[in-house]
């Protein structure tokens, strides 16, 4: 029998960061997306140039606002967007999504992330980046933070096998990621990792080290993607000759449930698939249905008896 039960609030058998953030801060609490305006070093040259093969023009904030309006007014649109589903009576954690967002020099970071603290009922702070922009003097920054709000920085990580890394133009290593990672660890900073499955040439048996390595780690919070092909990317162009094939949504599935298995069942779960644009998506286009994906998983995990961290290595279970 598993040591992890669903929770008695949702019947999930994995551990919604949904659920944590409603039970922490007392109210429902939702993430708005904001675009500061970054870019990437693999975008502007100082690593390498276009970006991740499969980001869109927008560097993966396609949700995120318009970085020509302050950080003030996207948040407002956020929040009139997000009433219309949820109401009023919200919490929220502003969300620097796009490209990479401690790639700039710190004052810009400070005047940034200040003017997103500053709005009303705001309650933490999400920061997506990559482990390999990240300064002993941004994340002693990052820590102080921490102390004052409930601040997670999101990371990059992908894959930690670093010929598909390479493929994909990250321009940094798993031993990069494992640097920027610490740093921010040994500091108390929360974490969440990112991943991707569906990468093209990924077995599954790869797709499950990476997820076995996470549970090594015991991240804060986790991301699980699926791989999407959005138009006008470099990824969509090897799409369209055929050099790799879409993950179909049984084994997407089946390798999702089997990633929350090996987690530790404390961390968190932020999302277990993505929200491709509708107007640009290639591949796959199943994806659109997300509801039946998350339910596929849900009805796995039934049929399994299993939970999130039923085989997590650290743990008698294994």
């Amino acid at each position: 029998m598993p040591f992890f039960s669903p929770d008695p609030y949702t019947n999930k058998r994995y551990n919604m960061q949904s659920s944590y953030l409603k039970k922490h801060f007392g109210r429902k609490t939702v993430k708005i997306s904001l675009n500061g305006g970054f870019t990437c070093p693999n975008i502007d040259g100082t690593k390498g140039s276009g970006g991740c093969i499969y980001c869109s023009s927008k560097g993966s904030g396609d949700f995120a606002g318009d970085p020509c309006m302050s950080i003030a007014a996207q948040f407002d649109e956020g929040k009139e967007k997000l009433s219309g589903k949820w109401g009023n009576e919200l919490f929220y954690i502003p969300y620097f999504q796009a490209n990479t967002n401690t790639y700039a020099p710190l004052d810009k970071l400070k005047r940034l992330y200040s003017e997103a603290l500053a709005q009303e009922n705001v309650v933490g702070l999400a920061v997506s980046t990559r482990p390999d922009c990240i300064s002993e003097e941004t994340a002693d920054y990052l820590a102080e933070l921490s102390r004052q709000t409930y601040l997670t920085v999101e990371l990059g990580l992908q894959t930690i096998h670093d010929n598909t890394a390479q493929l994909i133009n990250r321009c940094h290593t798993y031993k990069d990621f494992l640097h920027g990672y610490e740093m921010l660890e040994k500091r108390g900073v929360n974490i969440c990792v990112h991943i991707i499955n569906g990468l093209p040439f990924e077995t599954r048996e790869m797709m499950l080290e990476t997820a076995k390595e996470l549970g090594r780690l015991r991240p804060h919070a986790v991301k699980i993607h699926l791989l999407h092909v959005i138009r006008g990317t470099v990824l969509a162009e090897m799409f369209e000759r055929n050099e790799f094939a879409e993950m179909d949504m049984d084994s997407y599935i089946e390798t999702v449930c089997d990633q929350l298995e090996m987690l530790h069942p404390d961390t968190l779960i932020e999302r277990l698939t993505g929200d491709g644009d509708k107007e640009t998506l290639i591949a796959p286009l199943w994806s659109r249905d997300k509801k039946s994906v998350l339910n596929g998983i849900d009805k796995e995990l039934r049929r399994r008896n299993s939970v999130q961290g039923c085989k997590y290595s650290g743990n008698m279970i294994v």
